[in-house]
């Protein structure tokens, strides 16, 4: 069985040096799950998330360009599997005919899963090794909480995390990503 879940949070990893943690939640539930990722696919999520436009296509747009022109589609991201903390990925893609199921790295369908706009998933047996039981404040909890609270939107990604990011990208030479992280820094230090 899977459960569907959403990115909710991406931050820097104080544990590990050049990577990211990527937090997801239960769409119906209220289990996290935070995974540890690259900070370039880091980078890559949260210009999805933040709704970022780089003025050149990175991998994963030339990907979906790629799929839409043979007309794939991909259907679902889903982490079914974690062995020995690596966590086990694929997407599923269709082609009007046959569905094709594709093993990629977690920052990988995390990615394609926010290209595409489609669907991800974690199999329970995951969640219920990895993750972690919280209530509507984000408190780890044993029972289950009572009736979530409606809140309001916050940024997923930190100013401090994008420009971590900001910082990676000018390191690599990803000067067109530096500048679109850039500019959201100063769009959210305006917004205060």
């Amino acid at each position: 069985m899977k459960r569907e879940v959403k990115i909710i949070g991406l931050s820097y990893s104080q544990s590990q040096p050049n990577a990211y943690v990527v937090v997801l939640s239960e769409v119906n539930g209220h289990r996290k799950l935070p995974i540890v990722i690259k900070s370039q696919d880091a980078q890559t999520i949260a210009l999805r998330l933040e709704n970022l436009k780089t003025p050149r296509p990175l991998t994963h747009d030339i990907f979906k360009s790629l799929a839409d022109g043979y007309r794939i589609d991909c259907q679902e991201a889903c982490i079914h599997q974690v062995l020995e903390g690596v966590f086990y990925c694929k997407i599923v893609t269709n082609n009007g005919v046959d569905d094709l199921e594709i093993e990629t790295t977690v920052g990988d369908a995390l990615s394609l899963a926010l290209t595409f706009e489609c669907s991800l998933y974690v199999t329970e047996d995951v969640l219920t090794t990895c993750g972690i039981q919280t209530d509507d404040t984000g408190q780890v909890v044993e029972d289950k909480p009572a009736k979530k609270s409606k809140k309001k939107k916050e940024s997923v990604v930190s100013i401090e995390d994008l420009r971590r990011m900001m910082d990676d990208a000018i390191k690599n030479e990803e000067y067109e990503v530096a500048a679109e992280l850039r500019d959201k820094i100063t769009k959210m230090e305006s917004e205060g």
